[in-house]
């Protein structure tokens, strides 16, 4: 049965205030709308950190919102022990969400650098959280309340409309206006301090009639250490990040740069191979990127390559070993991040490492979204080379869809070829045939190949906390063709290769195939069917 409105009010009398009702109501309602904002920065601040450290975004929201939803219930039960003191309960509770709030994207980020491990300090936090945000609602419907009596199903609605208004800011101010100017750590720290102020403000001002000599000012020294903590984090993050990076990516990091798109990071030293890395994912390693990008680009090229359209690639590796055949006349590449790009033409050793590739009049660099991109009719190009991130990872599941490649079919010229890289084919053999079976259905043939000899394994960003003895030793490839199945070879008279012979290849074929598993379905737009 529902509570009639009068019974929501604690039993107290009218509270004396420093300003008339009508504005402690407003008041009131002015602090939902904040701690709303603050609350829904704090859990999207869960998921986008918990998205690139552990991967596989729609799971991590999935984790960090329900588990918020379910202790939010749980928290809304425990405020009913502290509706007779609300306002003290109310000034314990934000400064203890500030604090909780405002550290734990940079917790969460000292676990996973120092630990290896996020996943369980990031269920806790989404508790922890989800709880304290959950009592929030109950304490300030007793303390409006106490203000006026008259009208409870409004006051109900007008509570629950600035909440709602102020989860909208909060869930626009943190992708638009915190995340691209302070980043996940500072953005948290100011979300907490700007938390811890708007509650004392409203416990020790509005109602300081409410407590005692001795709550208020243990409110107020509290108040003031929360401040003080969250005030000395900020000066101290940028510390704090350098060394939780070089506890990540080892003491040689050149390059640490965060884009609109991703974070890039370089590491090598002049005795230790150069090693690129987007967010967090070892992407290129001097020790076997040979391998790779030989494997990538040469199978591809035995046949006719005029033009040549790089989905990808902004290092400059797959370029390199493209502009190596002189019959090349134009090389598109389409990069979305042109910060990758830029450290291609500038940086030294990736210069070296890629030959100077942009250099070459024959190059055109397009910074677009390769599917947006491709839904634009470009082309005809002799040759596409598809080098994105794997598959598995969540952003990257629309480069291998069936749509993608329905889209990539028009840009290809008669007799013209694809190859895709599609993850290492040993140890995720399943997400690979399943390219391969995409590729299908797009209305390919396909050659499955494989290069072995990895030597670079998972040693930072996400991939540290999975075990080391199932790192990929090994990169999947298909090479396919619109409606026929494409021979595997190297072009006569190709130029020399360091990893890749006739003889390798055509066994790497063989051993393809041995590890495809039956019926698998083709991946989608509407059902990705690749799990990170």
């Amino acid at each position: 049965m529902i509570d009639r409105p009068q019974q929501l009010s604690p039993p107290q009398g009218p509270v004396r205030l420093p300003v008339r009702p009508a504005a402690g109501r407003y008041l009131v309602l002015l602090t939902v709308f904040v701690c709303a904002a603050c609350g829904l920065v704090y859990e999207l601040e869960l998921v986008a950190l918990a998205s690139y450290l552990i991967g596989d975004s729609v799971t991590q929201a999935s984790v960090v919102l329900s588990l918020m939803v379910f202790a939010m219930g749980i928290g809304s039960l425990l405020a009913k022990r502290l509706r007779c003191r609300a306002a003290v309960g109310f000034g314990v509770l934000e400064l203890t969400l500030a604090l909780v709030g405002g550290c734990s994207a940079l917790v969460l980020y000292a676990s996973f650098a120092w630990a290896g491990e996020a996943r369980i300090v990031l269920v806790g936090f989404s508790l922890a959280i989800g709880v304290l945000i959950g009592a929030e609602i109950p304490l300030l419907m007793s303390l409006i309340q106490r203000i006026s009596r008259r009208d409870a199903e409004g006051t109900v609605a007008d509570l629950f409309a600035a909440d709602y208004v102020g989860a909208l800011v909060g869930g626009l101010a943190f992708p638009f206006l915190l995340l691209p100017w302070l980043g996940q750590l500072t953005s948290g720290l100011l979300t907490g301090a700007v938390n811890a102020l708007a509650g004392g403000a409203l416990v020790l001002w509005l109602f300081r009639h409410e407590l005692t000599p001795r709550s208020r000012g243990w409110l107020l020294f509290a108040n003031f250490s929360v401040l003080c903590l969250l005030g000395i984090a900020t000066v101290l993050v940028d510390d704090f990040e350098e060394a939780a990076r070089t506890a990540v990516y080892g003491d040689h990091v050149r390059v640490a740069v965060h884009t609109g798109v991703q974070e890039i990071v370089l590491t090598g030293s002049r005795s230790g191979p150069l090693e690129l890395f987007l967010d967090g994912r070892l992407r290129v390693s001097g020790r076997d990127e040979h391998r790779y990008h030989e494997a990538l680009v040469h199978p591809a090229m035995a046949g006719p390559h005029h033009r040549v359209l790089i989905l990808g690639g902004g290092n400059g590796l797959a370029a390199r070993e493209v502009l190596r055949y002189p019959r090349v006349a134009a090389v598109t590449i389409v990069e979305l991040d042109p910060a990758v790009v830029h450290l291609a033409r500038t940086d030294p050793a990736l210069t070296e490492l890629n030959r100077h590739a942009y250099r070459d009049r024959r190059i055109r660099v397009v910074h677009a979204d390769p599917f947006s991109w491709l839904r634009i009719p470009h082309g005809p190009y002799d040759v596409v080379i598809v080098d994105l991130p794997d598959p598995g990872i969540t952003q990257s599941t629309k480069f291998y869809s069936q749509e993608f490649y329905g889209l990539a079919a028009r840009t290809i010229a008669p007799g013209g070829r694809i190859v895709v890289h599609a993850g290492p084919l040993v140890s995720r053999p399943r997400t690979y045939w399943t390219v391969e079976a995409t590729l299908r259905a797009a209305g390919y043939g396909t050659s499955s190949y494989r290069a072995t000899g990895r030597r670079s394994s998972f040693a930072a960003g996400p991939d540290r906390a999975h075990d080391t003895e199932a790192a990929p030793h090994d990169w999947g490839f298909l090479l396919a063709a619109p409606g026929r199945t494409p021979a595997l070879g190297l072009t006569p008279g190709a130029p020399p290769l360091r990893s890749l012979t006739p003889v390798s290849l055509a066994t790497a074929a063989g051993n393809a195939e041995h590890t495809r598993p039956p019926g698998l379905a083709p991946s989608t737009l509407v059902h990705p069917r690749y799990t990170d």
